[in-house]
């Protein structure tokens, strides 16, 4: 049957809850793979890397893809566990919808709700997977009303499910054209979100099974009502009217994913993710929302460079395989000859652009802040430096090209060089680090030692300063350069990064001169007086001079960065630690452990609300103590504590604990 319809489905859960082997078992029973495979035994089809299978998680997300009916469904295996939460976040712009999946025994937990809230505020449409009613001690309406009250309002089961925590537990769907007390359900929880069904429900006639179906689609797309289905990915149950949620409840009326506009239409997509094989061969997968893409084209990858401004990377496409096609991995029975044109609402794996980078957009210039785009990425708290284990000539080199490769699949690593020849790498969590050795380990034959952890502090001027240094008429400035250079330097809004300007006239110095000076100034700023990165700042250069032929721009490069730690000095920084948002649910008897445990962390609690059956703390809190919040709140709570928290934003440390950090 010809494709008529395609859908990008996330795959997202708390680790262990099931999501990889769920994604298994939808590729095989809709025969898209003869065998089943399992995550405890490593030989499912998305968990492909070796450090993946070995460790029974995945790291990276991988694409794979099944058709029923009409509909060709993508499906995005993601990573459960937090230290990932980045890789995640880029896939979520690429999507059409998204299943969540919950452990019917475990419920709902904190990852969970990081997950939901991510995906509600992207606008993504959620169905709601309960896996694992197989096992002992799994719950349904008591899991219910434990969604109502913690990730969204307005779940609706869509099936039933009989001998509930026993090996034999099946799911039944429901089914609106033969039962009244399932339609009534239905009506009822769509009239709290839609006031035609409202109306409907209470001035009559009360809503036909086909009117209820369309507006329970509607409702689902936009994000209002949530459909819950139970079952187990390991015996299957419940899985087929999964397959019938997606494509029934999640495709839009006017979906055309299989055909797409004319050739004529420029290309328009994402690209979200990147791999190298064993030979190095860059591939990378990219979501195309407009246009056609085919083998031999030549396309124009767009970014924002570090000081915001667009930079244009051209290149060809030598190799295209469409995911769901024949030759693509994981194509199955499915897969159709030939098909080398990706068309829109389709994911393609392209080669041959050397310079691809996760997070680049296929677009007009124009069109780099419009249309389509991935949400804005929560920036690593944590620095480390990593050097070789064994120190042989070259093992410092080889380290650094290995971890700049991984930074291509991970831009969020920022590998850069550090002191005494190691490299420095930004983190989210300790099981991260963990990976990236193993991966060092396996793909690299590179044995490396991490240092340990450190919160990823800024600084910022806390007023106006200037400093000048000029040479005399024939003879080199007091540093010994044959240059003059003055700069000032005051602060600038939040999140503007680094600004350099000029007061002098531009044709005063050479132009390698100029380069010179504001090169060096980005580059100074990277240590600031406490040895953080100096951000959010204005650098203008007041003054210049040069004696031709003697001055080069080694003078302006020596120069400049005593210039500005003069100007620095005189401005004042201050320095700025990372911080948390968090909600953290408790039982009514632990607030008073809990609201002291948050305050000896340097945690701000800024409303408290509840108290009927437990309470809701929210605040802020220093990224460094998040970890130990995370350890200390079930002890204080008999493990009833749910925590949420995400990076947000920072505030000003005293001079005391700043040089505490530093040290």
């Amino acid at each position: 049957m010809q494709i008529q319809h395609t859908l990008n489905i996330g795959i997202l859960a708390h680790v262990d809850a099931g999501k990889t082997s769920l994604t298994e078992r939808l590729l095989f029973d809709t025969g898209t793979i003869d065998r089943l495979g399992s995550v405890d035994a490593g030989d499912t089809q998305t968990d492909t890397g070796v450090i993946e299978r070995q460790r029974g998680i995945t790291v990276r997300s991988a694409v794979a893809s099944f058709t029923t009916g009409s509909t060709q469904v993508n499906l995005i295996d993601t990573p459960g566990h937090s230290d990932f939460v980045a890789e995640v976040e880029r896939v979520l712009g690429v999507l059409d919808g998204a299943v969540l999946v919950l452990s019917a025994v475990e419920g709902v937990q904190a990852h969970t709700r990081v997950l939901m809230r991510t995906l509600r505020e992207v606008g993504l449409p959620v169905l709601l997977f309960v896996n694992k009613i197989d096992r002992s001690g799994a719950r349904a309406e008591a899991l219910l009303r434990d969604v109502r009250h913690k990730l969204v309002p307005h779940p609706l089961a869509m099936t039933a499910v009989q001998d509930l925590g026993t090996p034999s537990a099946r799911a039944l769907p429901h089914v609106l054209d033969d039962e009244a007390e399932f339609r009534t359900r239905v009506a009822e929880t769509l009239a709290e979100v839609d006031e035609t069904v409202l109306a409907r429900v209470v001035d009559g006639p009360f809503p036909d099974p086909a009117e209820l179906r369309t507006a329970l689609a509607e409702q689902t797309r936009q994000g209002r009502v949530h459909p819950v289905f139970f079952g187990s990915a390991r015996s299957g149950q419940g899985v087929g009217a999964l397959v019938d949620g997606l494509t029934g409840l999640l495709r839009p009326p006017s979906a055309d994913g299989g055909a797409g506009p004319s050739g004529a239409t420029p290309p328009r997509g994402t690209v979200f993710a990147v791999e190298r094989g064993a030979s190095g061969k860059k591939t990378a997968y990219v979501r195309l929302f407009s246009g056609t893409l085919t083998a031999r084209q030549r396309v124009t990858l767009h970014r924002h460079g570090p000081d915001g401004a667009p930079l244009a990377h051209p290149g060809q496409i030598t190799a295209l395989q469409v995911v769901g096609r024949a030759g693509h991995r994981g194509a199955g029975r499915h897969g159709e000859d030939g098909a080398r044109q990706l068309t829109a609402g389709g994911i393609g794996q392209v080669s041959g652009l050397a310079e691809v980078r996760v997070g680049d957009r296929l677009t007009d210039p124009a069109g780099l802040d419009d249309g389509p785009r991935p949400p804005r990425f929560p920036a690593p708290t944590l620095r480390t430096l990593v050097r070789p284990r064994h120190r042989a000539p070259g093992a410092a080199g080889r380290l650094h090209a290995a971890l700049q490769r991984l930074a291509e699949q991970d831009p969020l690593l920022h590998a850069c060089p550090g002191p005494d020849g190691a490299t420095s790498v930004l983190l989210y969590g300790e099981i991260q680090k963990e990976i990236l050795a193993a991966t060092l380990a396996h793909d690299f034959g590179i044995e490396a030692v991490f240092e340990p952890s450190r919160t990823v502090c800024r600084e910022r001027p806390a007023g106006v300063g200037e400093a000048c240094e000029e040479m005399g008429r024939q003879a080199a400035s007091p540093s010994g350069f044959v240059a003059t250079v003055g700069l000032r330097v005051e602060p600038a809004p939040r999140d503007a990064g680094v600004v350099f300007r000029y007061e002098t006239e531009l044709g005063a110095l050479p132009h390698a001169f100029h380069t010179a000076i504001e090169d060096t100034v980005h580059d100074a700023l990277r240590s600031g007086p406490h040895g953080w990165a100096v951000t959010d700042c204005t650098v203008t250069l007041i003054r210049s001079g040069f004696a031709s032929p003697v001055s080069t721009a080694g003078d302006f490069r020596g120069l400049t960065p005593i210039v500005l730690g003069r100007a620095l000095e005189r401005a004042g920084t201050r320095v700025y630690e990372p911080c948390h948002v968090f909600d953290v649910d408790v039982p009514l008897d632990a607030l008073p452990a809990v609201a002291s445990c948050l305050a000896a962390l340097g945690a701000d609690i800024g409303e408290t609300a509840g108290g009927l059956t437990s309470w809701l703390v929210k605040g802020t809190i220093p990224a460094s103590r998040v970890r130990c919040a995370e350890h200390r709140l079930p002890g204080l709570t008999r493990g009833e504590a749910l925590w949420w928290s995400r990076p947000s934003g920072d505030r000003p440390l005293s001079r005391a604990a700043a040089r505490g950090l530093a040290d």
